[in-house]
């Protein structure tokens, strides 16, 4: 079994757990890992069934267990929101109890009234597998065509990767979003997530998104918001320290997972003319995900003036600003340094500036670090 940093700041916490992440991130064979006293499956249909039609089903199936303190296991509790409110009361009135809830929708919980218990249960989010959870040994070629969802990272085979990953659309369709009933115009959305999937990457603009997928601009951000809560996509803000010099203040926003995307455009090639597009999303993954998994306080931001000068992005990492630049071959040189150096024009205080690339040798041109990719990660500590 592939072992996920979590694991271990789970196994170290002494308080109850809102697990949340998209679906096949692992939640459930991490949670499982824990070995908890009792397990209640709500994605089981007789299971949900029992537990809807009997608000006391919950309490009366801890009665049954030994004294002492116990781990209950809660997955997909997002399909009965209400339940929360029962896991609060037995939270104040028994200490002996200590419960792991995942779920893949923030939102199907919001809107189902639940209480997320603040200040009862810490809250973490899983993502997909990150390259310290490989010991830095992580396939980019893989990463950036199949993604690392750890279900489909470990299928040894690519057609069978492939397929998972093109069904996963219509599953999350059927499952997340039908099911949940987080939106009756299943049409419009379809259509928007398929839009949303060629737009990753970009910055963010819900009037175009709406055009193009024909639909009104408010539904589109409704739309764009399930994606969000539904931890599809995340935004990079832009990045902002002077007033004396505007930049594009729209944000950026990138699929969970690089296989995910490819397999909403059906498309699992890193051609030429895509690698360079799959290898900054596959690293705002990394990036993203690492930063969860560590427990650290990571900002990821987008940098970009009104006269195009651009750095892929701006890392604010334990007090210290990074300029970071991608580069997606092997071949860096001092042309590759234009937009560090306009960046630093823009931001003249302390900062580290550094080149990530899929090559195998690390370097240093001026100041700057060329940094094999995986490499500086591991200098990040992430």
């Amino acid at each position: 079994m592939l072992s996920r940093l979590l694991a271990q700041r789970l196994s170290q916490i002494n308080r109850s757990v809102l697990l949340l992440g998209p679906r096949q991130t692992g939640k459930t064979t991490l949670a499982l890992s824990l070995s908890p006293a009792l397990v209640i499956n709500l994605m089981h249909e007789p299971t949900f069934l029992a537990f809807a039609s009997s608000p006391q089903e919950l309490e009366h199936r801890l009665r049954a267990l030994p004294e002492g303190p116990t781990l209950i296991f809660l997955d997909e509790v997002q399909r009965l929101p209400s339940l929360l409110n029962t896991v609060q009361t037995i939270l104040d009135q028994h200490s002996g109890f200590r419960f792991i809830l995942t779920g893949s929708s923030a939102r199907k919980l919001r809107r189902g009234g639940a209480n997320l218990l603040p200040g009862r249960v810490i809250s973490l989010q899983l993502g997909p597998l990150v390259a310290r959870e490989l010991g830095y040994k992580m396939d980019a070629m893989q990463a950036m065509s199949s993604g690392t969802l750890p279900g489909i990272w470990t299928e040894p085979e690519r057609s069978m990767r492939e397929q998972l990953l093109a069904s996963y659309a219509a599953t999350y369709l059927k499952e997340e979003v039908q099911a949940e009933a987080l939106t009756r115009n299943l049409e419009g959305f379809a259509r928007f997530l398929f839009v949303a999937a060629q737009w990753s990457g970009m910055y963010l603009d819900l009037s175009k998104m709406a055009s193009l997928s024909r639909v009104p601009r408010q539904t589109a951000v409704r739309f764009f918001e399930i994606l969000e809560d539904c931890l599809i996509v995340f935004r990079v803000e832009p990045f902002a320290k002077s007033i004396t010099r505007r930049l594009t203040q729209h944000p950026r926003f990138y699929f969970f997972d690089s296989g995910v995307l490819n397999g909403l455009l059906g498309n699992f090639t890193v051609s030429s003319d895509r690698i360079g597009r799959l290898f900054e999303h596959m690293i705002a993954s990394q990036l993203y995900y690492s930063a969860l998994a560590a427990g650290r306080n990571l900002g990821i931001r987008s940098y970009r003036t009104e006269q195009g000068a651009e750095v892929d992005f701006i890392l604010e990492l334990d007090g210290e600003v990074i300029a970071l630049e991608l580069k997606a071959s092997d071949n860096v040189g001092v042309s590759d340094l234009k937009g560090l150096e306009r960046f630093a024009e823009y931001y003249p205080h302390s900062h580290r500036a550094q080149i990530w690339h899929l090559g195998k040798d690390p370097k240093r041109i001026g100041d700057t670090d060329v940094l094999p990719w995986q490499q500086g990660l591991e200098r990040l500590g992430l």
